[in-house]
């Protein structure tokens, strides 16, 4: 078949590669569409030591079961059931989980994937597979709005949300608060050429980071550098909240003297529980995220010029989604 590969830093193209054998409980997927990730994006640029060479990419797929040409969209997250956080519900803390398009497993810039049956959800025939691909990155938003219900002391519908980052987990967090009655939402982008296709999401308001004069109630981190986590712990408001998703660099940033002195929390937040996917599907089948119109499709072909147009910020798209 065929696969995008990543050979090595800043090294990625087209190969045939042996097709993926299903083992116990897993069936194969052939590939309809698959997202383009920040994380693979990392792996791409040689930052990411869990992602080592020779490695098929991508984990946001959807596309056929084989055999019975179910549509469905892929939780890429692999994890055992059976520990304490899976029994609890919280299978992304799952100490053995696994992600596809890390080793041992291999991604869905391919043909076709290996993934447990359990890992699937149905997408209705109506649904584009493009838009279905877009569950794995809504779920991460999705996922974190919901615990900053649980941890926020202001009502979040009345409160004041920024997203950092106007890429595809940053709008997927927007959509989310939007979802949830959030009526105050603004997404802080620094690419322009990023911003005309922010501008076009409904109730959901955009600008550059210095243009914004607002103290939020809660931030949403969603690129999770030294200078978005400076900002966020010098910009929220006392008692505020800021969850923080991104990954771009590990350390750095935080104003913890102040975080102290006003009581703002910090929460962590990684992928989405199993629960939180089911429910981001739903919400895309139900319309109640929005028409989901930017994407970019691109044949997978492409991959490798793909990924350079992203690391020289020239796609306006906060998605770019790979048509095998």
């Amino acid at each position: 078949m065929k696969a995008l590969v990543y050979e090595g830093p800043r090294q990625i193209d087209i190969r045939d590669v042996p097709e993926p054998v299903a083992g116990s409980g897993e069936v194969l997927v052939r590939i309809g569409a698959v997202g383009l990730c920040g994380s693979d994006m990392h792996a791409w640029a040689g930052h990411d030591a869990r992602r080592p060479a020779p490695l098929i990419l991508g984990h946001e797929g959807a596309g056929l079961v084989a055999g019975s040409g179910r549509r469905v969209t892929i939780n890429p997250l692999v994890t055992c059931g059976l520990c304490e956080e899976c029994l609890a519900g919280w299978t992304n803390l799952c100490a053995k989980r696994e992600i596809l398009s890390m080793p041992p497993r291999q991604g869905c810039f391919a043909e076709w994937v290996a993934v447990p049956e359990g890992n699937l959800v149905t997408v209705p025939d109506n649904i584009p597979l493009e838009k279905a691909a877009l569950t794995e990155p809504l779920a991460c938003g999705w996922h974190t709005v919901a615990l900053c219900q649980r941890q926020m002391r202001h009502a979040l519908e009345e409160a004041e949300c920024v997203v950092i980052g106007g890429g595809a987990i940053g709008v997927g967090a927007a959509l989310a608060l939007a979802a949830q009655g959030v009526r105050r939402i603004t997404i802080l982008e620094t690419n322009p050429i990023r911003m005309p296709v922010l501008e076009k999401l409904e109730g959901i308001a955009a600008c550059h980071p210095d243009a914004y004069q607002a103290s939020p109630h809660l931030v949403i981190d969603c690129y999770g550098g030294a200078a978005t986590r400076a900002w966020a712990s010098a910009t929220t408001r006392p008692g505020g909240l800021i969850a923080h998703i991104g990954l771009a660099s590990a350390e750095g940033g935080l104003d913890v003297r102040r975080m102290t002195l006003q009581e703002i929390g910090f929460l962590g937040t990684y992928t989405y529980t199993a629960a939180a996917f089911r429910e981001t599907a739903d919400a895309i089948f139900e319309g109640r995220l929005g028409p989901l119109d930017w994407i970019e499709p691109r044949p997978l072909e492409t991959g490798a010029e793909v990924f350079q147009d992203h690391a020289n910020g020239r796609m306006a798209a906060p998605k770019t989604v790979f048509i095998p």
